[in-house]
């Protein structure tokens, strides 16, 4: 069974940094990608970060706004996906989910192309 569970979502002030977690079971990175995806409350679905293996290197992809700010890393010893973000600003402010998919890249970094989901965690940066 495929599931994925996140977790390290808070409350913080801008400046300052989170580390959310995704452990992952039922699937293997060397076949799917994991991307991170966040929701503000009244917008849609978008993609901040996804991440693959190909052959012994890691292929990770990010979205402009969080370039340079936020990071995506796996322990494939653990089975789990993380994301530093630092820099942290309100408009990072959502829930935050990790998804699995093919492949990770900007034209796949899209909620359709996801096809098992975690529940979510919040994430909320105070001015």
């Amino acid at each position: 069974e495929v599931q994925l569970v996140e977790s390290g979502g808070a409350l913080v002030q801008a400046g300052g940094s989170l580390r959310l977690s995704c452990a992952t079971s039922g699937f293997s990175y060397d076949d799917y990608a994991v991307g991170w995806f966040r929701q503000a409350p009244g917008k849609e679905r978008e993609g901040v970060a996804c991440i693959s293996r190909s052959d012994s290197d890691s292929i990770s992809y990010y979205v402009d706004s969080v370039k340079g700010r936020f990071t995506i890393s796996s322990d494939n010893a653990k089975s789990t996906v993380y994301l530093q973000m630092n820099s942290l600003k309100p408009e990072d402010t959502a829930v935050y989910y990790c998804g699995r998919s093919a492949y990770c890249s900007g034209h796949y970094l899209r909620p359709s192309l996801y096809d098992f989901w975690g529940q979510g965690t919040q994430v909320t940066v105070s001015s």
